[in-house]
């Protein structure tokens, strides 16, 4: 079977339906698990530093099991095993006019926990890297623990958490492909299903590609607005990425991992 450039440029610039709302339903998935996660990573990461030993043996326990294991395995155990072993069975759930179907809730629930335990870290070297005279200086004026975390050290924290948090999202967009393993119709499945009735696989798995870079270098483009956006307003807080490297760099998510001594070398 040879290439066929007429299908390609039709296929790329009028899509068939079912990939427009796979496209739209990877933006929506990836949005949803990305807010999700970056609050169960800041629940992680306070745990991870309490002065409660249940609670750091849990968190810790949990960002062990959820990063040894490979997101395809997480995603049949919550969707198949929570059902088979009785713990939960995700029906479609009706919210107002809008029904979200059980496979959805599974997907969104399973790339929220994923996230969660890859944020906790994100989080806790962004909170380690803020310099302790923060917090002794917030003792000093009478604020507790709890209160010198919540006005000082997060607010400081979070605009460095800001360049991997959009990495982490930029990877988000991709890794829903993985959610075909439980039937969600995304872009990836919906591009497999469309395969299966022309057999034109190069070329709908190239336009495909296509989708997914259009996705991602526009949220390359926004990370970095936001990141310009945060360097006026409060100096060299934010260690901001050249868009050239955020897009071309071989790490995860369009760029390198930044882990707690480049967190720390941002002050």
């Amino acid at each position: 079977m040879t290439f066929d450039w007429s299908f390609l440029a039709h296929l790329l610039f009028h899509p068939p339906g079912s990939f427009v709302q796979g496209a739209i339903r990877t933006i929506y998935l990836a949005v949803i698990a990305q807010a999700l996660g970056v609050a169960l990573g800041l629940l992680l990461a306070l745990w991870r530093r309490s002065r409660r030993l249940p609670l750091r043996v849990l968190a810790g326990g949990y960002i062990w099991l959820v990063r040894g294991t490979p997101l395809l395995v997480q995603a049949v155990i919550i969707y198949d095993g929570s059902s088979a072993l009785g713990l939960y069975s995700f029906g479609t759930l009706s919210v107002g006019p809008v029904s979200v179907p059980g496979v959805v809730q599974a997907g969104i629930v399973t790339l929220a926990l994923n996230e969660g335990a890859y944020m906790a870290e994100i989080m806790r070297a962004a909170i380690d890297s803020v310099d302790k005279g923060q917090a002794e200086a917030a003792a000093s004026l009478g604020l507790r623990r709890r209160q010198a975390m919540r006005h000082v050290i997060l607010p400081q924290a979070m605009r460095v958490v800001i360049p991997p948090l959009g990495n982490e999202f930029n990877n988000m967009l991709k890794v829903t492909s993985l959610l075909s393993v439980i039937g969600l119709q995304e872009l990836f499945l919906a591009a497999q299903d469309y395969n299966s009735a022309t057999f034109r696989t190069f070329e709908i798995f190239l336009v495909t590609a296509v989708y997914y870079i259009v996705m991602t270098t526009a949220w390359s483009l926004v990370q970095a607005a936001i990141e310009r956006r945060l360097q006026a307003r409060g100096g060299d807080v934010v260690v901001s990425v050249p868009l050239r490297q955020r897009l071309f760099s071989g790490g995860p998510g369009g760029g390198p991992p930044i882990g707690a001594e480049q967190l720390r070398g941002a002050r």
